[in-house]
């Protein structure tokens, strides 16, 4: 008998089991066919409006250089409305398409064009650019100069995942114009060109290789997101008569793949730690800010320098000079950040070696002190008018009990106030009004929901906790 049960135990297990991977199988195939990419791509028109947008003559030549010029402007006086309405006419994202299809269908001919013309596109952005900058009257670098000069992980991130949204948009039968703009505007190639035009226009050559590396590396990855589209959708290799032939552009392609692809993915590993060790820096300069370190002494200036083999964050300080315990302790929060390998290095200047910065210093020190008793008269104000609030629901709530008690005469006990309840399930708390009420005689349903709407309406409250014993 207890083998037959233990059996059917066993079968029911096996069943449920068998459900269950039918209903998971059927889910994983409706989530493969939803995201399925190859229902509705038009592969031979993807290959023909690529293969035409790659060259540059006639219209798209002017187009370049316009939209550059139109750029530069925007660059120049700050206008984000007129870099967007330069980056939806360029053309810049012909080539590089072309290059991450010629890879994909290893097409000699096309990337051999797409190269050829990208070189092109880059000359005549960055001597339109340039001139315009030489003659242009205004000479500072504003923000939107200053954002395209030092790539982040983020910029690689939005090239890639615009370059493979770009050319899912592309392979489509009925091909999304939005999204095309969309890619054009996000993955943001004619700015940092324009900007390393205004580099070599100012021979600030920090601009110029902080500018062409952003350009690059956008390009980089805009290709590797068309390639990989390319190859997942599997377009048809370019087939050649001579069977050698194809062999032999295989391989070149295939180098160049790596020459491309390879240093591009090094240049990226290179931003995330930078921009890790920015994030890490930032973070520690603004706790040890508030450090009472610094009641004292004035942090003015921040730097901070990273390369392969040194990292460090330079602080200029001014007033009281710091002990070597203050920076002990500078140096176990500067490692809780996670800045192991990152030397500080300080700058210290003292009221009697400046005496004519003492007033200003001083200035500075006593604005400190004035925002952290404001900060702290805020957080007491906050106080007096939760204490206000609590008194005035305390003395609130003593009415309703009496109404309750008045109106209800099976009430033998009530008592009203605010209690904060947690869910254990996702540790949300939320503070509603409680009812604890003793009954002398337990209450209908009718007249315990006729109560708890009277105390929703008279407690202009949506939701009221009744506990009853």
């Amino acid at each position: 008998m207890d083998e037959n049960a233990t059996l059917s135990v066993e079968e029911k297990t096996k069943k449920k089991r068998s459900s269950f991977n039918k209903i998971l199988n059927i889910i994983l195939l409706k989530i493969r066919d939803l995201a399925k990419l190859s229902n509705d791509t038009d592969v031979d028109a993807t290959i023909n409006t690529i293969t035409k947008s790659v060259d540059f003559r006639g219209a798209n030549l002017w187009i370049l250089a316009f939209a550059t010029l139109i750029a530069a402007i925007g660059l120049d006086v700050n206008s984000i409305p007129v870099i967007i309405g330069a980056m939806l006419i360029s053309p810049l994202m012909g080539p590089i398409n072309g290059i991450g299809l010629a890879i994909g269908i290893t097409d000699s001919e096309l990337l051999r064009r797409s190269l050829t013309n990208f070189c092109l596109m880059v000359a005549i952005s960055l001597l339109a650019s340039t001139l315009y900058f030489l003659i242009s009257p205004l000479s500072d670098a504003q923000s939107e100069l200053l954002a395209r000069t030092k790539p982040t992980i983020f910029d690689v991130m939005i090239a890639l995942f615009g370059g493979l949204a770009g050319i899912v948009a592309m392979s489509r039968k009925e091909q999304p114009f939005t999204v095309i703009s969309g890619v054009a505007i996000a993955t943001a190639l004619m700015p940092p060109l324009c900007t390393a035009g205004f580099g070599l226009a100012t021979g600030q050559m920090n601009f110029f290789l902080g500018a062409f590396y952003l350009f690059f590396l956008n390009s980089v990855f805009i290709a590797l997101g068309t390639f990989l589209i390319v190859r997942f959708l599997k377009f048809p290799n370019r087939k050649y008569i001579d069977p050698s032939k194809s062999k032999k552009v295989s391989r070149y392609i295939t180098l160049f793949t790596f020459v491309a692809i390879i240093p591009s993915i090094i240049l990226a590993f290179n931003v995330i730690r930078e921009t890790a060790f920015n994030n890490n820096a930032i973070r520690f300069i603004n706790e040890i800010q508030e450090s009472p370190i610094f009641d004292n002494t004035e942090i003015i200036n921040t730097k901070k320098e990273y390369n392969r083999e040194h990292r460090y964050i330079t602080l200029s300080l001014i007033g009281q000079p710091l002990t070597a315990k203050d920076k002990e302790i500078i140096e176990q929060i500067k490692l809780s950040h996670g800045l192991t390998k990152t030397e500080l290095r300080y700058k210290q200047t003292t009221f009697a070696q400046e005496p004519e910065t003492e007033s200003v210093i001083i200035e500075n020190m006593l604005e400190k002190k004035d925002r952290q008793i404001a900060h702290r008269d805020s957080l007491l104000r906050d106080l007096e008018a939760e204490i206000l609030s609590l008194k005035n629901s305390s003395q609130e709530y003593d009415k309703v009990a009496k109404e309750i008690a008045v109106q209800y005469k099976d009430v033998a006990v009530v008592s009203l106030s605010n209690m904060a309840f947690t869910k254990t399930v996702d540790l949300t708390a939320e503070t509603l009004p409680t009812v604890y009420i003793e009954w002398k005689r337990k209450p209908s349903k009718t007249e315990r929901e006729k109560l708890i709407n009277w105390l929703k309406i008279r407690l202009e409250v949506e939701r009221v906790e009744v506990i009853e014993r």
